[in-house]
């Protein structure tokens, strides 16, 4: 996992924000990186504030530059041109094409502005495969720095899809020498938004009761899992945290120490409503931290 990293480039600065992050990945995991620039028929002449590259050649002298800085990072990338002229479907294209087990891409704009620029081709991409993407704002990480991962995030929630995201953070904690964190929220009778919320608020302390049960149940299998990463070597520990899920776990990647979070998802196609509102794409419109999206498969 993580052995071919496909990294698409608008040949704006704002889309380089993922460099330092991609030479990190690559230097730990040993991963081979290609860089993508795709040329758009009728593209506007900037984007977000650069010069738009629309002719090949153009585009292969700027990705042949940020090959050249990404080597004096100590990490080989080649540079590929695609005039295929729909974004997100050659990204997903590629991907497959070149068998790439990681995309990562920057995120423009703020939150949900955010989600509405990015949505497109990270739906897209997801939808058509299983690759998981990495998406990043482009003020997570500053070019000048040095990334690293100390500590990531795993969200969890009880379910097996919630713990696909085990195995890549895993192959991160191994590869970093990082710690994973599992955290799993569980509501208030204040915070609950779900069909319970109701019967919750006509009888709260019943449903509050039931709230701290479920907490205590959370604590218990967290343990489970923690138990069964530290078997295979993992620095692990675990939380259980009360409130509202996504407000939680954006306070919580907003801490120093920590880098960022891994989370399973379905993919969309189309911009689904169902997306828009998910904790996902609230995380991703609005974390300070990468958020690295691992994609399960609907099952209809």
């Amino acid at each position: 996992m993580f052995r071919h990293m496909l990294v698409p480039l608008d040949g704006s600065r704002l889309a380089e924000a993922v460099l330092p992050v991609t030479a990190a990945f690559a230097r730990a995991l040993g991963a081979k990186v290609t860089l993508l620039h795709v040329v758009e028929p009728a593209a506007p002449a900037t984007v977000h504030g650069d010069v738009h590259l629309t002719q090949a050649a153009e585009a292969e002298t700027y990705l042949r530059g940020v090959a050249g800085w990404m080597a004096a990072q100590g990490v080989h990338a080649e540079g590929l041109v695609d005039q295929g002229g729909d974004v997100a479907a050659v990204i997903a294209s590629r991907a497959a094409s070149l068998e790439a087990d990681l995309i990562i891409l920057c995120t423009h704009g703020r939150g949900e502005v955010r989600v509405l620029l990015f949505g497109r081709v990270a739906e897209q991409v997801l939808a058509r495969g299983t690759i998981p993407v990495l998406l990043m704002a482009p003020t997570a990480v500053r070019r000048e720095e040095t990334f690293t991962v100390r500590r990531l995030l795993v969200s969890l929630d009880g379910s097996e899809m919630a713990e696909a995201a085990l195995p890549a953070a895993v192959v991160l904690a191994r590869g970093f020498s990082a710690e994973i964190l599992l955290i799993m929220v569980v509501p208030t009778v204040a915070t609950i938004t779900d069909d319970r919320a109701a019967a919750a608020r006509l009888m709260p302390t019943a449903g509050a009761a039931l709230l701290d049960a479920e907490a205590a149940q959370a604590a218990t299998y967290l343990e489970g899992v923690k138990t069964r990463l530290a078997r295979e070597g993992i620095a692990v520990s675990a939380v259980v945290k009360r409130g509202e899920p996504v407000r939680v776990l954006l306070d919580r990647l907003a801490r120093p120490d920590t880098d960022l979070i891994v989370m399973a998802t379905h993919g969309r196609s189309g911009v689904s409503a169902v997306w828009a509102g998910s904790v996902a794409s609230r995380i991703v419109a609005q974390a300070a931290r990468p958020v690295l999206l691992i994609r399960i498969p609907r099952v209809e």
